[in-house]
C-alpha cells in the first residue's frame, strides 16, 4: 500500500493548478516530471497553498488464489480505513519550488511511462520495482483546478508469492488556512 500512498501525495499537491503546467513526457523519472512540471508553472506557484481535505475511496480490490470470505473481509477493512478523510497543511514554502521527493517520496525505483498534466486534466503512467518483490504500476486520471482535484487510479501489483489489482478514488479540495493540526505535506506526519 506504501506505492498508493506515495502516488497519491504526488498527485495532490498537483491538484490545486489552475492554468496550471503543461507537461508531456515520456520515459521519465520522478525528479524529471518534477523539473518539467517546476519549469511549466514558471514564476507563479502550482497550487493554493492552505489546508486540503482529501477522501480516498476502494473501488475494487482483486487478489488472486486469495479465499473469497479473506477477501470480503479485507475490503470491508480497507473501505473502513478509507471512508475517512485527513487534513493536509501545504505551506507557502511548499509551493513555492517542491523537490523532486515532494512529487513521489523518496522512491528511487519509481519511472513514469508517461506523464500529461494540461488544460484541468491529468493523465499519468507509472512504474515502481521492488526489489525483490515485483512491480507496482500505476495509471492515473482525473481532472484539476486551482483548489480542487478528482483522480482515480488503478494499481497493479505482481511478483513475489502472487499480486494484486486495486481501484481506488480521490478527492481533495482546498478548505481554509492551516491550523497546525493538518498532517504535514513535507514531512508525511504531524505539524
Amino acid at each position: 500500500m506504501r506505492p498508493a500512498f506515495i502516488l497519491i501525495a504526488c498527485v495532490v499537491p498537483l491538484s490545486a493548478c489552475d492554468k496550471g503546467p503543461d507537461v508531456n513526457v515520456k520515459n521519465a523519472s520522478v525528479g524529471e516530471v518534477a523539473e518539467k512540471v517546476r519549469q511549466s508553472a514558471g514564476s507563479d506557484t502550482l497550487f493554493e497553498p492552505g489546508k486540503w481535505q482529501t477522501k480516498v475511496s476502494l473501488l475494487d480490490i482483486d487478489i488472486p488464489g486469495m479465499p473469497p470470505q479473506a477477501a470480503q473481509q479485507m475490503k470491508q477493512t480497507m473501505a473502513k480505513v478509507q471512508e475517512q478523510s485527513y487534513d493536509t497543511c501545504l505551506t507557502e514554502a511548499d509551493v513555492k519550488l517542491p523537490k523532486a521527493d515532494f512529487f513521489a517520496g523518496k522512491n528511487n525505483d519509481c519511472r513514469y511511462d508517461h506523464f500529461t498534466m494540461s488544460g484541468g486534466k491529468i493523465d499519468a503512467a507509472l512504474r515502481c520495482e521492488a526489489k525483490p518483490s515485483g512491480t507496482m504500476t500505476m495509471t492515473i486520471n482525473g481532472t484539476y483546478s486551482r483548489d480542487r482535484y478528482e483522480a482515480t487510479m488503478a494499481m497493479d501489483f505482481s511478483g513475489g508469492e502472487g499480486g494484486m489489482k486495486m481501484r481506488s478514488h480521490s478527492e481533495s479540495r482546498r478548505i481554509g488556512q492551516c491550523t497546525g493540526s493538518e498532517i504535514s505535506a513535507k514531512r508525511g506526519g504531524k505539524g
